[in-house]
């Protein structure tokens, strides 16, 4: 199994796909709960939703799944939202709070899962914003991100349609913010937060380096976007997906347009 995959294209942006990949090890998977094993907190056809919108944009995607180890958490394992109910690096429960382990891994398969995957998957990361700015002079990295619109354990109520997350308007340009804000604010039918319950995982705030000409943004989109169901078998919905597809679209052409005026220094 290759941890990540990547698919070049020539422009400025790169999508980040951390959470859309199923795989796990026969025996990892032989570990979990039978509530575990549902595998309920993948992304769900996020890579899917995402196809084909912007021809010339470069994707990075971990192909293991957020239960083996998580690709969007600080590989020292502190938490992103201090304070507030969340998930490890390595998950002890999904995001109802509820244990997914009957053998939890130890320390040190923790540290050869980060080896084999998540270190992998940052440095193709890496190299992919790198490559692209020495050819643009500047990387805009816009993470890819789904969860369901209700989760009780992690939030209050009913999460917003679009949550765009910059840690505060630290990991990008305010142009950058302020774009992504404003498709999401005119799109009808949706609803939208900035710097809400999500305001960008570990690897927005950890490559999101705007005075360094690289920059970071997160969606975190609610699963009653583009599933027919937020619960098994978690089917993607092809009418609910077209009408969101659009205003997606109209986000990364956004980015890849306001990407020559970012040259150099933010």
């Amino acid at each position: 199994m290759t941890p990540v995959e990547v698919v070049r294209g020539d422009g400025p942006v790169v999508l980040g796909l951390p959470h859309t990949g199923t795989w796990l090890p026969g025996d990892v998977f032989a570990r979990l709960t039978p509530r575990g094993q549902m595998l309920a907190d993948t992304d769900w056809h996020v890579d899917r939703l995402y196809a084909g919108l912007l021809p010339g944009a470069t994707t990075v995607r971990a192909t293991f799944h957020r239960y083996l180890i998580d690709a969007n958490r600080a590989p020292t394992g502190e938490s992103l939202y201090p304070g507030q109910n969340t998930t490890g690096l390595v998950p002890v429960t999904d995001f109802e709070g509820e244990p997914i382990w009957t053998d939890p891994p130890d320390a040190a398969e923790i540290e050869a899962r980060g080896a084999g995957c998540h270190a992998p998957y940052h440095a193709a990361l890496a190299a992919e914003l790198a490559r692209v700015r020495a050819r643009h002079g500047v990387a805009i990295l816009y993470d890819c991100h789904s969860i369901r619109s209700e989760i009780p354990f992690l939030f209050d109520g009913r999460l917003p349609d679009f949550n765009i997350g910059t840690n505060g308007g630290t990991t990008c340009a305010p142009q950058i913010e302020a774009a992504v804000a404003e498709i999401c604010a005119r799109a009808t039918g949706y609803s939208s937060v900035l710097n809400g319950r999500f305001k960008g995982g570990w690897t927005t705030r950890h490559h999101g380096r705007p005075a360094e000409g690289t920059h970071a943004i997160q969606m975190e989109l609610a699963q009653a976007t583009h599933l027919a169901t937020e619960a098994p078998p978690f089917a993607y919905d092809e009418a609910r997906a077209e009408r969101l597809r659009p205003h997606l679209r109209a986000i990364l052409q956004a980015l890849e347009t306001l990407a020559p005026s970012l040259r150099g220094p933010a």
